[in-house]
C-alpha cells in the first residue's frame, strides 16, 4: 500500500546582506509520510478466533482467577497486618445495617426480615465476586425506592393490598400467590406476593448486569455524568422522604406509585393529617433529637474516632424497649414491625410468569446499581492505589441479585454512606464483607425476632436521617453554579425530573438532557479572534487578554469545537462577525458598483464617475489573509469539510486567503480523504499560527499563495 505524503510549507523572510533593505524569501517544505497501515482482514480474523476458541491450561487458570477475585487475594491474605482492621470495620457496619436493612425494607414495601436476608447474602457473594476491597454492596435507599414502586403496582394489579401483610411461605412456582399449597403450606397474601415481585425484578437486572459484563458495556457508565447521577440521587431521596412521612405521622395511606407519585403522596397526607397518630409523632419526634446531632458529631469528630458511634443500633434498642413495656401498639394504636421469624426460608425461584410485566422495570435499576457500584470501586481504588476490573464490578454486582433473588431477597449496589464508615474504620480487604455478614446471621439466627414491638416511625426516621448527605447538595448549589452552570443546570433537571415525574422517566431525562447539552456546547462553542504574544511565537484570544497585538493585514480566528452538520453554519456566520467581512455580501456590492459603473458609462458620464460612492465593493476589506486555527477542532465530518471549502472559496474571490494551521493529524487525514485539495495544488497546512501569519506576511507583495 502506498502511503499519501504530507506537505506542509512553512514561509519565512530573511533579512537581505549589508543593509540592504530588499528582502528575499523561501520556502521550506516539511514532508510528513504517514505510517502504513496493513489491515488484512481475514488474517485478523483467524487470529482473534484463535485466541478466543485456544484452550490452554494457563489460559483457563487465568479465566478461573479472573472470575473468582477471591481465589487470588485470599491466599496472599495477611493475618496479621490485615485480620484486625478488617473485623473491626466489618463488626462496625454490620451493625450499623442492621437498623437500615430492617428500615429499607419498607421502603422496598416488604417486611422486615427480607432486609436482613438481602444484605446478609449481598456481603458474602460480593466477596467472592468483587475486585474492590472497600465498598460495600447491600441495600441502597434509591434502588429500593424503584423496586418499590414495582413492588406496589403489580401488588394492587393482582388484587391484594398495598401494606404486606404477615410473611408467609412463597407461592408455587408459576402461581400468582392467592392459592394453597400441598396442604402444608400457609395461605400466600399480599405479602408473599411483594416477596416474589420483588425477587423477579431482583433476578432480571442480575441478568442484566451480568449480560452488560459479558459484552464488555462498561462503557455505558460514561454516560451517567457526576452532577447527572448526584441529581438522580438528590431527585429520588426526596421521594424517599416523601414516602416515609406516613410512618412519621402514623397514617393509614395507600402508597402512591406512577408518574406524579410525590405530589399525589403530599395532597394525602394533608387530606388525612387530622388523623395523625400522636404517639408516632412524638417518637419520630425525639428519634430526630436524637440522631440528628449524633450523626453530625460523628461527622465532625470522625478524624479523633476509632470508630463511628452506632447511634441508629442504640435509638432501635431503646425504642423496642419503649414500645414493649409501655405497650404502645396496644394503648396507642402505634405501628410495629411485627413478627420476624429467625432462620432462613426454602429457597424459591422467581415468578417467571412475571417476568414480561417487570423486564423494562428492570433496566433502570440494574443501570444504576451498576453505575454507582462501578463508579464507587473505582473512586477509592484510586485513593488507595490499586485497581478494578469495571466488567468483573458488573459481574459481581449482577451476581449479587441473580442468586439471592433465589433467597427471597431484593435488589441490592453499593451504598456511599457504608463504604465510607467501612473505609474509614481500618478495612483492608474483602474480608470485611464476610465478618458482616456473619453479625446479620447472628441477628437474623437469634435476635430478629427481638424486634417485634420496633415502631415504624423508628425506621421511617432512620432512612430520613440517612438521606442528609444527598439532601445537602442544595446547600452546595452555589458552589456548583459558579464551577459550572451547564453541570448544575443539568443536576437540576435531573433532579426536578426524578423527584415531580418518576425516577425511572427522571434518569432517562437527565441521560438525554445532558447529551442536549454536550450537543448545544459544540453547536455555539466559543469563536474568539486572536492576538500576538510579543516576543514569542503564541496567539491567544484578544477578548480574554490585554496587550496583544495583531500582524497587519491577518486575522486570526479560532473556533473551539469539532466542525460537522450541526454547528458548520454557527461556524461560517461566527467566523463573517469576527472577520467583519461576509463575503456573498461583498461580492454583491462589487457586482452593483461594476454594474452602476457600466451604466454610467453608456449614459456618458464617465467624468462623473469619481464623485459617485460605490461604498464596500470599490473599498479593501482591510486584511488579505484568514488564518484558522483548528487546535480544538476534533473531527471534520463530510459537511465539515464542505463548509471549508466554501469559506475558502467564499473568500478568495474577494482576494483573502485561508490557511489552516494547527490540524490534528485525523483532521489533516480528513482533508485529504475529503479532496479538499485539489490536485496540483499546495497542500498548506501550518503546524502553528506563527508559521501561517510569517507566511501570510512573506507572501504579501509576491504574489497570492496556491491554495
Amino acid at each position: 500500500m502506498t502511503a499519501m505524503t504530507e506537505t506542509n510549507h512553512i514561509h519565512e523572510v530573511m533579512e537581505g546582506p549589508e543593509g540592504d533593505d530588499a528582502k528575499c524569501s523561501f520556502h521550506h517544505t516539511m514532508f510528513l509520510e504517514p505510517q502504513e497501515k496493513k489491515r488484512n482482514m481475514k488474517a485478523l480474523l483467524v487470529k482473534r478466533a484463535k485466541e478466543t476458541c485456544s484452550c490452554t491450561p494457563a489460559k483457563i487458570k487465568d479465566c478461573v482467577l479472573g472470575f473468582f477475585p477471591i481465589l487470588q487475594w485470599l491466599p496472599k491474605y495477611n493475618v496479621r497486618e490485615y485480620l484486625l482492621g478488617d473485623v473491626m470495620s466489618g463488626v462496625i457496619v454490620g451493625v450499623l445495617l442492621v437498623p437500615q436493612s430492617i428500615a429499607y425494607s419498607l421502603l422496598a414495601g416488604l417486611e422486615p426480615i427480607y432486609g436482613l436476608y438481602t444484605s446478609f447474602f449481598s456481603c458474602l457473594i460480593y466477596c467472592i465476586f468483587g475486585t474492590s476491597r472497600h465498598i460495600s454492596v447491600s441495600i441502597f435507599g434509591v434502588v429500593c425506592l424503584m423496586l418499590g414502586q414495582v413492588v406496589d403496582r403489580e401488588v394492587e394489579r393482582a388484587g391484594y393490598q398495598l401494606e404486606p401483610a404477615v410473611p408467609s411461605a412463597l407461592p408455587a412456582p408459576g402461581g400468582h400467590g392467592n392459592g394453597t399449597g400441598n396442604g402444608t403450606e400457609p395461605l400466600c397474601g399480599g405479602g408473599c406476593y411483594a416477596v416474589a415481585v420483588a425477587a423477579t425484578v431482583t433476578f432480571i437486572s442480575g441478568v442484566y448486569q451480568v449480560a452488560m459484563g459479558f459484552f464488555q458495556v462498561g462503557f455505558v457508565s460514561v454516560y451517567l455524568s457526576d452532577s447527572l447521577l448526584s441529581g438522580f440521587v438528590t431527585g429520588a431521596s426526596i421521594t424517599v422522604l416523601t414516602s416515609q412521612v406516613k410512618y412519621l405521622l402514623g397514617l393509614d395511606i395507600p402508597r402512591s406509585g406512577g408518574v406524579g407519585s410525590l405530589i399525589t403522596t403530599w395532597i394525602n397526607i394533608f387530606r388525612n393529617i387530622r388523623a395523625t397518630n400522636i404517639c408516632d409523632l412524638v417518637t419520630s419526634f425525639l428519634c430526630f433529637l436524637v440522631l440528628v446531632p449524633a450523626k453530625e458529631l460523628n461527622e465532625r469528630f470522625k478524624s479523633k474516632l476509632k470508630a463511628p458511634v452506632p447511634v441508629e443500633l442504640f435509638v432501635v434498642v431503646a425504642a423496642t424497649l419503649a414500645s414493649h413495656f409501655g405497650k404502645l401498639n396496644e394503648n396507642y394504636g402505634s405501628s410495629i414491625s411485627g413478627h420476624i421469624p429467625t432462620g432462613f426460608l426454602p429457597p424459591r425461584p422467581p415468578l417467571w410468569t412475571l417476568i414480561p410485566s417487570v423486564a423494562l422495570d428492570a433496566i433502570p435499576i440494574a443501570i444504576i446499581g451498576f453505575a454507582i457500584t462501578v463508579s464507587l470501586s473505582e473512586m477509592f481504588a484510586k485513593k488507595h492505589g490499586y485497581s478494578v476490573r469495571a466488567n468483573q464490578e458488573m459481574y459481581a454486582i449482577g451476581f449479587c441479585n441473580i442468586i439471592p433473588s433465589f433467597f427471597h431477597c431484593f435488589t441490592t449496589s453499593a451504598a456511599l454512606a457504608k463504604t465510607l464508615v467501612k473505609e474509614s474504620t481500618g478495612c483492608r480487604t474483602q474480608v470485611s464483607g464476610m465478618v458482616t455478614s456473619l453479625v446479620i446471621l447472628l441477628v437474623l439466627l437469634i435476635i430478629a425476632p427481638l424486634f417485634y414491638s420496633l415502631q415504624k416511625c423508628v425506621l421511617a426516621v432512620i432512612t430520613i436521617v440517612s438521606l442528609r448527605g444527598a439532601l445537602r447538595k442544595f446547600r452546595d448549589l452555589p458552589k456548583m453554579w459558579h464551577l459550572s452552570r451547564v453541570d448544575t443546570v443539568i443536576w437540576a433537571v435531573t433532579m426536578a425530573a426524578t423527584a415531580l415525574v418518576s425516577t425511572e422517566i427522571g434518569l432517562l431525562v437527565g441521560v438525554c438532557f445532558s447529551m442536549l447539552c454536550v450537543i448545544f456546547r459544540t453547536q455555539r462553542p466559543e469563536a474568539p479572534l486572536l492576538g500576538w504574544v510579543a516576543e514569542s511565537e503564541t496567539y491567544e484570544s484578544l477578548s480574554a487578554y490585554k496587550n496583544l497585538q495583531t500582524k497587519p493585514g491577518v486575522v486570526v480566528f479560532r473556533f473551539e469545537a469539532p466542525i460537522y452538520y450541526i454547528n458548520k453554519e454557527c461556524f461560517k456566520s461566527t467566523l463573517y462577525k469576527q472577520t467583519g467581512v461576509n463575503p456573498a455580501r461583498v461580492k454583491a456590492a462589487r457586482k452593483k458598483a461594476e454594474k452602476r459603473k457600466l451604466k454610467q458609462k453608456e449614459e456618458g458620464c464617465g467624468d462623473k464617475q469619481s464623485s459617485i460612492p460605490v461604498g464596500l465593493g470599490s473599498e479593501p476589506v482591510g486584511f488579505h489573509t484568514i488564518v484558522i486555527d483548528c487546535c480544538a477542532v476534533q473531527f471534520l465530518d463530510t459537511a465539515g469539510i464542505r463548509t471549508l471549502k466554501e469559506v475558502c472559496k467564499d473568500y478568495g474571490d474577494i482576494d483573502v486567503h485561508v490557511l489552516l494551521a494547527q490540524c490534528s493529524p485525523s483532521v489533516r487525514s480528513s482533508l485529504l480523504r475529503g479532496e479538499f485539495f485539489q490536485e496540483g495544488e499546495d497542500q498548506l497546512l501550518f503546524h502553528s499560527v506563527h508559521q501561517a501569519v510569517d507566511f501570510a506576511l512573506g507572501t504579501q507583495g509576491h504574489g497570492a499563495p496556491k491554495k
